[in-house]
């Protein structure tokens, strides 16, 4: 039987710091673009390209953040994940990832580079395996952590979602 335990076992997954959740890099393309190439808000040369296995269990969630780059979600096995998502425009939407695609579910979402996210396993759910690819490439130094009382400022409308996915207990 398949497991969140099994799973980082196989894959070799570590915690993803700041974040939550465990992680594994699969891809990280050998060229490079150049930092004069690149919008003003990295702060130098990035990959093309970054890929990772993300794995989220009853006890982790991915605390509300936003990156510099788009990055895409797809949904490989598990259980359906809440996903929030946080506009810079201040509307927010939420998706649930997930098989069940005939009744809503998505198997794939990108997130806008400077949107807030933030995602947790759905009721009663056990793990979700996920993947997720940026481009430009992902650097630590692109995360930002959201605030809980800014972003409950700014999406009032969120307010339960919010402070589930900015709360301290993590790993």
């Amino acid at each position: 039987m398949m497991s969140a335990e099994k799973l980082i076992e196989f894959f070799g997954m570590k915690p993803l710091p700041a974040e939550g959740g465990f992680y594994v890099e699969t891809y990280r393309s050998k060229e490079k673009i150049s930092a004069a190439a690149l919008p003003a808000r990295y702060s130098g040369e990035r990959h093309f390209g970054t890929a990772i296995l993300y794995l989220l269990t009853t006890d982790t969630f991915s605390r509300l953040h936003k990156l510099r780059s788009d990055e895409t979600f797809h949904f490989y096995l598990g259980d359906p994940v809440t996903m929030l998502q946080l506009r810079p425009d201040r509307t927010g939407r939420i998706i649930t990832l997930g098989q069940d695609i005939l009744n809503g579910h998505r198997i794939q979402a990108t997130v806008p580079q400077g949107t807030w996210q933030g995602c947790m396993l759905s009721e009663s759910g056990k793990f979700a395996l996920m993947g997720t690819t940026i481009a430009p490439g992902f650097e630590f130094a692109d995360f930002e952590a959201g605030e809980q009382e800014k972003l409950l400022i700014q999406y009032p409308e969120q307010k339960d979602l919010i402070i589930r996915l900015t709360r301290e207990e993590q790993q």
